[in-house]
């Protein structure tokens, strides 16, 4: 029988523009706190699992070191660092529920973080471009781009998604309002996000600045411990269900790119694994890095038919007062989109959710969530069903 894990504790920093210099010292402001917060010492830890994309943000590698380097009390700590494109922190998440779950570990510290404003906006761009396979999508020139090309089909298939757009933009800015962790905690609307302006350009057709994700630093650390570990913690997160799916590299050999198949199959995977169906859930935080992707989301989990998805917008089904509410942490569009942190990210928001904790983010009623961060354009699937301890 494997153990079940659980999250017993967090932390996390503000994204956004870091006066921290490097990922170094973003790793050392969560490390400790995080520690702090499930009530563990540095003694108890049996391994830390890091999550830095890395790729060219800094010539500093070697990131599973720097956590002792930063920490010196957790210098002798085995670490090891995954990295798997912008779902590199739920990678890292994943490394650790694999230690809990076998009996490797009992406890474990995860930290996902990135230093991504320290470089120019070209060297960013390039750097993200490598999330897409080059040989084949090399026309798109940039990560927009490709997410661009998805957003061209959809048109073309199903017809304009300008006003959809704009109303996933804007719901995750009004909602990145209460999250004091955001990077942008501005109400923008729906009119400024769906018209093209000197502050709302289009950066590759038909998506503008209003439609991508933040470029962002900040780092968020989660502890993941056993079962019996956890039962002597204040308060606890079970992971109820969890799987990885992954879809070819190169979107053009998918059969049809905008069904997000992975995705899907990681999505309903997780809530089949955790016994329970869509309607069982109170919320999801998911990888809007791009607002098609929130869209093209909605269609893979279930939450509207292919083609609908601006219906469910326009029904207000993934607003906070939503029958399902999507990102109430701002999601990546305004929280920010640090790489690797995402992943850890997103659970930590999620858990804060259910033992409520979110301040003037929390819902009323809280007690099972989803998680979904991809890497790549739906590459790399991750998904997480997470339950508060009774």
């Amino acid at each position: 029988m494997t153990a079940t894990p659980h999250l017993v504790g967090w932390a996390h920093t503000r994204f956004g523009r870091s006066e921290q210099p490097d990922v170094e010292t973003l790793m050392a402001e969560v490390a400790v706190p995080a520690l702090a917060d499930a009530g563990l010492a540095a003694a108890d830890l049996d391994a830390i699992s890091v999550g830095v994309f890395g790729s060219g943000f800094s010539p500093q590698t070697f990131d599973a070191a720097l956590v002792g380097a930063g920490t010196p009390e957790l210098a002798r700590t085995p670490a090891v660092r995954s990295e798997n494109a912008c779902a590199t922190g739920s990678a890292a998440l994943y490394a650790a529920f694999d230690m809990v779950e076998s009996g490797r570990a009992r406890a474990v510290l995860v930290i996902g973080a990135e230093k991504m404003t320290a470089v120019p906006g070209a060297t960013v761009g390039d750097v993200l471009f490598g999330a897409a396979h080059r040989r084949t999508e090399g026309r798109y020139e940039t990560f927009p781009g490709v997410f661009a090309r998805l957003a061209r089909e959809y048109r073309e298939r199903y017809g304009d998604q300008r006003e959809a757009l704009a109303r996933i933009a804007a719901k995750n800015h009004l909602n990145g309002v209460s999250n004091p962790y955001a990077h942008l905690r501005k109400d923008l609307g729906v009119d400024f996000c769906s018209t093209v302006s000197e502050r709302n350009p289009v950066v590759a057709d038909p998506l503008l600045r209003t439609d991508c994700s933040l470029v962002s630093d900040g780092a968020a650390a989660v502890v993941v411990a056993a079962p019996h570990i956890a039962a002597t913690t204040r308060r606890a997160v079970a992971v109820r269900g969890r799987v990885q799916a992954n879809d070819p590299m190169p979107v053009d050999a998918r059969g049809d790119a905008l069904a997000f198949d992975a995705a899907a199959r990681a999505f309903h995977g997780a809530l089949a694994e955790a016994r329970i169906t869509l309607s069982d859930l109170d919320l999801l935080e998911t990888h809007d890095c791009f607002t098609q992707a929130e869209l093209l989301q909605y269609e893979a989990f279930g939450i509207a038919e292919p083609g609908k998805g601006g219906d469910a917008l326009a029904e207000g089904r993934t607003l906070r007062d939503g029958v399902l509410p999507v990102n109430v942490s701002g999601g990546l569009k305004a929280k920010g989109h640090p790489i690797g942190a995402t992943g850890v990210s997103q659970h930590v928001m999620a858990a804060m959710q259910l033992v409520g904790e979110a301040g003037d983010m929390q819902l009323p009623r809280a007690g099972r969530a989803a998680v979904f961060n991809m890497g790549g354009a739906a590459v790399a699937n991750y998904a997480t069903v997470l339950e508060a301890r009774a």
